[in-house]
């Protein structure tokens, strides 16, 4: 399962069922779980730790140097957790010491041809990235977010657990849980109501969230009048809470 046309370190730690196709390079200090598929021309640079059950398309390259003038050669990684698929093209970069050394990518992504993912970043489970999406150093993806196609995020921004950021859309600053982000510039829509009834979310809490969501964004409210209206309604929900919670710990300030 290993083609000899391959080229592995002798440091890298391959497990049982891994599969390596021609013309692929796997660097020092990478280590790949049980049943994970690299296909040919993957380039897995260093540093690299990688899950079980994950499928690496040709040209992926995977664990290079950060792209970071502030990056001096210190040892640092990139995390990749299990069934991933990382499409043709990916880069997905190690971390920097300056940001604490560690690029994380959590289970169950879908990255899709040509995604980056710079150094520092902290991505979920079971996210998308769509065609050509592009998150910039220090970005924390929340699990479920969906991003689509040449969508390109600042760096430092944090995108919260089931928002959805528009194909093309740039944004610049912090994104709440649960929110619709598209446009030029972009404005925050609406909640992500259909990925949540297919999340198996129930009526009467995507309810709750639309009214947070108005609570946010339709009512004039400055920010702070907002929170103190959010407060007792996260106090009996916890989604509430985790929409809450993602307003509160933006230190960019959110999209409204």
């Amino acid at each position: 399962m290993i083609d000899s046309r391959a080229i592995i370190d002798s440091s890298a730690r391959l497990a049982e069922g891994v599969s390596v196709g021609p013309w692929s390079i796997i660097g020092p200090g990478v280590e790949v779980g049980e049943g994970t598929q690299i296909a040919s021309h993957v380039v897995i640079k260093s540093n690299t730790r990688i899950g079980s059950n994950n499928r690496i398309y040709q040209f992926a390259s995977v664990g290079e140097d950060p792209a970071d003038k502030k990056f001096e050669g210190e040892e640092t990684w990139l995390e990749i957790g299990s069934d991933n698929i990382i499409r043709e093209g990916c880069t997905l970069h190690r971390g920097t010491g300056f940001g604490g050394g560690y690029t994380r990518i959590g289970n169950s992504n879908l990255l899709m041809p040509y995604v980056h993912v710079a150094h520092d970043c902290i991505v979920g489970n079971n996210t998308i990235f769509a065609n050509n999406v592009g998150i910039s150093g220090h970005v924390e993806v929340g699990d479920w977010a969906i991003l689509g196609g040449y969508a390109g995020i600042n760096q430092f921004l944090k995108i919260g657990a089931h928002a959805m950021i528009g194909g093309m859309t740039h944004v610049s600053n912090d994104v709440p849980a649960f929110i619709i982000v598209s446009g030029t510039p972009p404005e925050a829509r609406s909640i992500n109501a259909i990925g949540l009834e297919r999340r198996g979310f129930d009526k009467d809490t995507i309810q709750l969230i639309r009214r947070a969501f108005k609570i946010l964004y339709k009512k004039g409210l400055l920010l702070q009048e907002a929170i103190e209206q959010l407060e007792p309604l996260a106090r009996e929900n916890d989604q509430i809470q985790l929409f809450l919670d993602s307003i509160l710990s933006s230190t960019r300030g959110i999209q409204r």
